[in-house]
């Protein structure tokens, strides 16, 4: 029986990788969280888990949850910008035990785009000669119900600055059950996985098709990259966070989130998550 540690179990992809995970035989699960009660709670009705402290920034808690454990799975939190302090630390902590495979949630396109966190996390594991597996999804759907959502719920409006940029958005519970297949099969250590949805569309799309199914028209205001960094920074949205997103955006800007690839298709046998079943799915906080 193989053991595998999810680090961020609570969050949108997280939770959909262990509801995957959770139906397979021979499998324990540990999950790494930084507020054990809350991920506990979250958690509960789940069979076979376990969850434990962690904290990249904390390196007592390195050694409690990668003891025992036969591979890994983890995203970069969104305040953590620094990966040379923040998570290389980790890594290399990592790479003292003979862990089977590390599952790493990067980004499309980023092999093009150094300045990125994910870009930098990516070349640590593979300098450190670690079984990898890197899933590089597109912008996902759950950012305009979390990061954009006071907008959206508020004031009816997309305040994105993508410009006129189309983009292949992906649920994140699509990029959950991609790697939850990773972690099953062996022939995807050494990967790197490019997952997107089923179309590109534009951001003024993605309002037309809000509208329509919310019952309400939601617009496209497509800020400035300055003014939205404006906006977010007077939010007291931490500022590393704001940089990322600005920068990721400007990615956006140049075209580099358009691409479509077919992989959930061939992983998951079946359709992605379509852009218009995330917006009904999540139609109560939206308003």
């Amino acid at each position: 029986m193989e053991t595998i540690l999810i680090i961020g179990g609570t969050g949108n992809i997280g939770y959909p990788l262990i509801e995957a995970l959770t139906k397979k035989k021979n499998v324990n699960l540990v999950v790494g969280a930084h507020n054990v009660e809350n991920a506990k709670k979250k958690l509960a009705h789940f069979d076979q888990l376990e969850v434990k402290a962690f904290d990249f920034l904390d390196a007592s808690t390195y050694e409690t949850c990668l003891k025992g454990i036969d591979r890994l799975f983890f995203v970069r939190p969104p305040e953590l910008s620094n990966p040379k302090e923040d998570m290389f630390p980790f890594l290399e902590k990592v790479k003292l035990l003979q862990i089977k495979q590390v599952v790493f949630v990067s980004l499309i396109g980023v092999e093009k785009n150094p300045m990125t966190p994910h870009n930098k996390i990516e070349k640590k594991i593979e300098a450190l000669n670690l079984p990898y597996t890197f899933i590089r999804p597109s912008f996902f759907m759950q950012n305009l119900n979390t990061t954009h959502l006071e907008d959206i719920r508020d004031y009816h409006d997309l305040f994105v600055p993508a410009g006129k940029a189309l983009t292949s958005f992906i649920d994140t519970r699509d990029i959950g059950a991609v790697a939850a297949v990773c972690l099953s099969e062996e022939k995807y250590i050494g990967r790197k996985i490019e997952i997107t949805g089923a179309k590109a569309i534009s951001y003024y799309q993605a309002a037309e098709i809000m509208s329509e199914v919310l019952g309400v028209p939601i617009s496209y205001s497509k800020p400035s990259l300055w003014k939205f960094r404006k906006v977010m920074l007077r939010r007291s949205i931490p500022k590393n966070f704001v940089n990322v997103m600005v920068m990721l955006y400007f990615i956006t800007q140049l075209g580099n989130a358009k691409k479509v690839a077919h992989v959930v298709e061939e992983i998951l046998n079946r359709e992605p998550i379509s852009f218009a079943k995330y917006v009904a799915d999540n139609k109560e906080q939206f308003l």
